[in-house]
């Protein structure tokens, strides 16, 4: 592994967000916040589009009008959820709102992530250095490649018979 590091979220948080000279150029942000003291945002994954709210609270989250572990049974995709809270030091601050479509239960936790992310930093801009570096901002682009006639699948060939 030459040059590739693994990092976790303890890592993340203790990495620089910016040099004082770009501290002084950067735009001061306003909150985003609707009349009921939320932020919205919209989160993207695969072909799952969330849209979520934050609010301050006890650290409830809803999708779909289900509690999350109901709606996302495996712990791997409630981990997703709660990263940005974790990296932001937010964790159990705010209550998750959200309403999520397409894909499946992966791109849906990746779009919820991506909204939860997006949203704290409309609730709070000066989190959005840390989410960025932590990678939470980014909206993953890959989503599935489209099947191509004369092939079985993507770039699978059909199988060759010599006779």
């Amino acid at each position: 592994m030459s040059g590739t590091q693994t990092r976790t979220l303890a890592d993340l948080k203790d990495l620089p967000v910016a040099s004082p000279a770009a501290a002084a150029e950067t735009v001061v942000r306003e909150p985003k916040r609707d009349e009921f003291g939320r932020s919205y945002a919209t989160g993207r994954r695969k072909n799952a589009v969330a849209r979520v709210w934050i609010k301050p609270g006890k650290g409830e989250i809803t999708v779909n009008g289900r509690k999350v572990g109901v709606y996302f049974a495996r712990p791997v995709l409630r981990m997703l959820l709660t990263q940005p809270f974790l990296v932001a030091d937010r964790y159990n601050q705010f209550d998750v709102t959200c309403t999520v479509v397409g894909g499946g239960l992966s791109g849906q936790a990746g779009a919820v992530r991506h909204g939860i992310s997006r949203a704290l930093t409309y609730y709070e801009p000066n989190l959005r250095p840390i989410l960025k570096v932590a990678g939470f901002l980014t909206r993953d682009s890959r989503v599935v490649e489209r099947k191509k006639y004369g092939k079985a699948k993507a770039r699978r060939s059909f199988q060759f018979s010599k006779r």
